[in-house]
């Protein structure tokens, strides 16, 4: 059985999510900043991480990705359509806010092409290509868990922006309704952002799916 911790990180409460097995291997999804609290949390479990897996690499996405990477040596991962924003603050979005410092991170160690299956020590992944708030977002399915991790695609009620780099409303309402709405009804969405939904309760409620 696997485990689920969540942190809110960063300026913006990003998401951060560590899904842990009984062996104590965990992977760590979008990290985006605070990295001693992700240590802190791993350490106090006792947690081997494998992998950080990015379901996009805008900046709140992103910004502890580093320093986990160098102190744990674990590789991350991301959609090859984004290969170059972890390095370039124009493209992660880094470098639209005072408040935040350009992120001129390493290159991701592995480019996801074939959105169908990985597989990362014991964990056992779906993956669905969703564009539309980034061209390379991502979403990460445990099937058999009931649950999958959907970065700034979908929102309990709300859709992810598509006013960034490469975004489009067209291509992220067709990935939500093509890829996320077809999972099953009472399975646990888990966003980037906010609460956890499931597709049954944003078919029944969400506004922006009703266009």
């Amino acid at each position: 059985m696997l485990k689920i911790d969540q942190l809110e990180l960063g300026t913006v409460q990003t998401n951060c999510y560590i899904i842990s097995n009984d062996s104590k291997e965990c992977l760590i999804f979008d990290p985006g900043e605070e990295s001693g609290k992700i240590v802190a949390l791993l350490k106090k479990e006792g947690l081997n991480p494998l992998a950080i897996l990015l379901t996009h690499a805008h900046f709140d996405h992103i910004g502890a990705i580093d320093e986990l990477r160098e102190l744990f040596a674990i590789p991350v991962y991301l959609h090859r359509l984004e290969k170059v924003w972890l390095s370039r603050p124009n493209l992660n979005g880094s470098g639209k806010y005072a408040m935040v410092p350009d992120y001129r991170m390493k290159d991701a160690d592995v480019l996801i092409e074939d959105e169908k299956q990985l597989e990362i020590g014991s964990f056992k992944m779906d993956l669905f290509h969703t564009p539309g708030h980034s061209p390379g977002s991502l979403t990460y399915s445990f099937g058999v868990e009931g649950f999958a991790i959907v970065g700034d695609t979908l929102f309990q009620g709300s859709i992810g922006r598509t006013d960034l780099i490469d975004g489009s409303e067209k291509k992220l309402l067709q990935s939500i309704r093509e890829s996320l709405l077809t999972l099953p009804e009472h399975m646990i969405l888990y966003p980037g952002h906010g609460p956890e939904t499931t597709p049954e309760q944003e078919k029944n409620s969400n506004p922006f799916l009703r266009r």
